[in-house]
């Protein structure tokens, strides 16, 4: 297996590479299984289940976290899913909250700092499958707040592997580059779906933020967003605050799990300043930096009509690695 990436001579545009891939799966499909569990604030999250039944074996079991506004239906996500799955995983797909079928119940959401929902995931499946050795896998924001849970646990994170795709280690920054990339078109498109998750439960948000629907609608900008909404719904000062305190790069340094770190330079939703370095990383930590590849694209192969999606084959490579040294 090639592990340095290549991208496919017909995509190795940096805005190809983002936003092509999900038109190669338009069909793509894979049966699971919805379970809801209660959260101790009277809330509950949504998983997505491989299948719907289980076993307490010692199958290992991999947690796969989206992006910003993702799903189940993210084309990197299902393709992560399925692709574990045929490398002999069960796999449990987590819905950020507001990010299910259905809004959630408490004011609070996600952001890319909130680990509590993961905790308290990563501790319900060690109770379920105390002998399956458990992984994650996180996208972009999803990676963000992997990266940081996995800093803030060191020891005790309960994982044997993780891997980290395309994530916005440097938050400030990286927001003014999607603030700007692309003609706004990043911007637009998070800012739209921010937008209507949240006008979804906008009556919860009430006694927690002070915010009319035409105020909502009347937002334009990321920053604006995160300082009207996501910084004072969980309790940062603005925007700067949540900035600061939730970028994961701070965390590298203080991870123990054994994690695979994936970040292309040419990611146009990412600064350069979000790009890991080795001095930036502790030694659990691998870093695959290539040149190209975009915003969780990495696209390769030579036919245009077979295209090789490489994050689904270096994952569960790095997964199964890991579980071969034990």
């Amino acid at each position: 297996m090639d592990h340095n990436f290549k991208p496919a001579w017909w995509m190795s545009n940096r805005h190809a590479q983002t936003i092509l891939p999900r038109f190669f799966r338009p069909t793509l499909a894979i049966d699971y299984h919805i379970e809801e569990i209660a959260t101790p604030d009277d809330d509950f999250l949504q998983l997505i289940w491989s299948k719907e039944h289980i076993v307490a074996d010692e199958k290992p079991l991999a947690i796969v976290l989206h992006g910003l506004e993702g799903n189940i239906d993210s084309f990197y996500a299902k393709g992560m899913m399925k692709a574990l799955s045929l490398a002999g995983f069960d796999v449990v797909l987590l819905h950020f909250r507001n990010c299910g079928y259905k809004a959630n119940l408490q004011a609070r959401a996600y952001h890319s700092g909130e680990t509590t929902d993961l905790h308290f995931l990563v501790n319900t499946l060690k109770q379920r499958f105390p002998s399956k050795p458990l992984m994650a896998v996180g996208f972009s924001l999803g990676g963000n707040v992997l990266t940081k849970y996995l800093g803030e646990y060191e020891h005790n994170s309960q994982l044997n592997a993780a891997a980290v795709v395309s994530a916005p280690f440097a938050l400030a920054s990286s927001c003014k580059v999607i603030q700007k990339s692309c003609f706004k078109l990043y911007q637009k498109y998070l800012l739209d779906r921010l937008k209507k998750s949240t006008a979804r439960k906008l009556e919860h948000l009430k006694d927690s933020i002070n915010l009319t629907a035409k105020q909502l609608e009347n937002i334009y900008d990321l920053w604006e967003f995160d300082n009207k909404v996501t910084a004072p719904l969980h309790g940062f000062i603005d925007a700067a605050d949540y900035y600061l305190k939730s970028s994961g790069k701070q965390y590298l340094k203080r991870i123990t799990t054994p994690t695979l770190v994936i970040h292309a330079k040419d990611d146009p939703m990412l600064s350069q300043e979000a790009i890991p370095k080795q001095e930036d990383v502790s030694n659990a930590v691998k870093l695959m930096v290539s040149k190209k590849g975009g915003h969780v694209g990495f696209i390769s192969g030579k036919n245009p009509f077979r295209p090789i999606f490489w994050l689904e084959q270096q994952v569960p490579h790095f997964f199964q690695q890991q579980l071969l040294s034990k």
